[in-house]
């Protein structure tokens, strides 16, 4: 049985390691415009099983997980940013206060599916002008929901941190690892 994770994201590869050896990545290229009337909250699973049903429906035998992250402020999702600007947008609002962390994870096989979201919630230290520029000018945002990896050196923003950490680097290790197992032994 082959495993794939429907990712190109370099975080992901990492954690999925932690969960079982041998996933190979190959990243789900498809049209990630969400629906107008979809909630905040649960973007992240919608993609996540757009992507799994794309991949899947390449390799029907084999068991693909597929993943989305979003930040959740103030009713509004913070993807990842366009420009510089956006970042320092971003950055600047989450600012000192807290924020959603929402990974979105789906695992099919065939026509079997199975799909979740973890919350994580972040609070933020005030953030200093500078701070944010000189995080900005790395140019490490810009891949990542939110302007922001959680795990990047030198760039500390968090206070605070109320569930899995491993969630808001990208996935939910430890759930996805109980998801998985239960899905494999239906």
């Amino acid at each position: 049985m082959k495993f794939i994770l429907a990712s190109a994201s370099p975080r992901r590869k990492e954690l999925i390691g932690y969960i079982r050896d041998g996933f190979v990545c190959i990243p789900a290229d498809i049209d990630e415009t969400l629906p107008e009337n979809i909630p905040a909250e649960e973007s992240a699973e919608y993609l996540a099983c757009m992507k799994a049903a794309h991949i899947a429906s390449e390799y029907p035998e084999s068991v693909v997980i597929g993943c989305d992250t979003v930040v959740v402020f103030d009713g509004k999702i913070f993807g990842k940013p366009s420009s510089e600007a956006e970042a320092y947008e971003m950055l600047s609002a989450l600012s000192g206060k807290t924020h959603k962390v929402i990974t979105g994870v789906c695992i099919c096989q065939g026509s079997r599916r199975r799909s979740f979201s973890e919350v994580t919630g972040v609070k933020f230290y005030e953030l200093s002008e500078k701070e944010i520029k000189d995080y900005i000018a790395g140019g490490s945002p810009m891949d990542k929901a939110g302007a922001y990896g959680i795990q990047d050196a030198g760039f500390l923003p968090a206070k605070s941190i109320e569930g899995d950490y491993f969630n808001v680097v990208g996935l939910p290790a430890a759930r996805l690892k109980r998801e998985l197992e239960s899905f494999l032994n239906e």
